[in-house]
């Protein structure tokens, strides 16, 4: 029987990426598993490195938010560094699998700087794009609306939902040649758009300034995702800015109040993969 077959029978298991400074570890589990995962492992990039865990037991990956090694020189480079001395033959052999990576905030930082996105013509290990400082050079923590631009795995059944966003360096930024490459093969995969959540707030679609409102991207197959927004902080009904207003809308209208928003499905569509 073949390995995707195999994989497709079961629920898979998931390693999220650990290390000094990354903060959301368990958030990101947390989502994983009410997606429902198999099992979620969170784990030290030393222990990796050290062989107590094998990467070849899992099949989905993600690179949480952060301040990996505290962005000291730039956010993702030192952790993506690491990556690159010790495990780049292990990670590139992963991506090469019938997988899913999900880079979030830091993660989406760090899985730039080592080359998985955009990976253009799958070229992994080659810088090609950055995430640089926002536009006004301020750390901006707010919600936003986006919209989704391509077909990923990680994305189906969603057109438009809204999450936060919390960084410094988000300005994604690519030269007009890769620009042209990227959005050739359409693998832009999210953009900033002004929906429900900026009406609301009386806020711009666009925080940080970035290259045409592009806030996230895939490799050419879509199984690898960076993105700047944290879907796991914006997964319970409760999370949105204006949950209070829209449960006393939708007990006047007389429709049930969710408990989930749409961010949910993200992490709902990579488990769904293998099912």
């Amino acid at each position: 029987m073949s390995e995707r077959i195999n994989i497709k029978s079961m629920k898979p298991k998931v390693i999220i990426f650990s290390g000094y400074g990354i903060n959301s570890e368990e958030e990101t589990k947390y989502a994983f598993e009410l997606a429902g995962g198999k099992k979620v492992d969170i784990v030290h990039i030393n222990d990796l490195i050290s062989e107590i865990y094998d990467l070849n037991n899992y099949q989905i990956a993600a690179f949480p938010g952060g301040f990996a090694y505290g962005d000291d020189t730039g956010s993702g480079n030192a952790y993506a560094n690491k990556l690159k001395n010790h495990l780049s033959k292990d990670i590139e052999k992963f991506v090469n699998r019938d997988t899913l990576t999900i880079g979030i905030c830091n993660g989406f930082q760090i899985i730039v700087n080592l080359g998985l996105l955009p990976a253009l013509e799958y070229k992994y290990g080659e810088k090609q794009v950055a995430l640089l400082h926002n536009a006004k050079a301020r750390y901006i923590d707010r919600w936003v609306d986006l919209k989704i631009c391509n077909n990923s795995p990680w994305l189906k059944n969603i057109k438009t939902f809204s999450t936060a966003i919390s960084h410094g360096e988000g300005r994604f930024y690519a030269s007009p040649d890769v620009l042209k490459k990227i959005e050739k093969k359409n693998l832009i995969a999210l953009k900033y758009f002004k929906g429900e959540i900026c009406d609301y707030q009386n806020l711009p679609a666009n925080p940080t300034g970035t290259l045409e409102d592009i806030c996230g991207i895939t490799n050419e197959n879509g199984k690898i995702l960076g993105l700047m927004p944290h879907p796991e902080r914006g997964m319970l009904f409760t999370h949105v800015p204006n949950w209070t207003y829209l449960k006393e809308k939708y007990q006047r209208e007389g429709k049930k109040i969710p408990e989930y928003t749409k961010s949910l499905q993200i992490f709902r569509n990579a488990v769904d993969y293998y099912s």
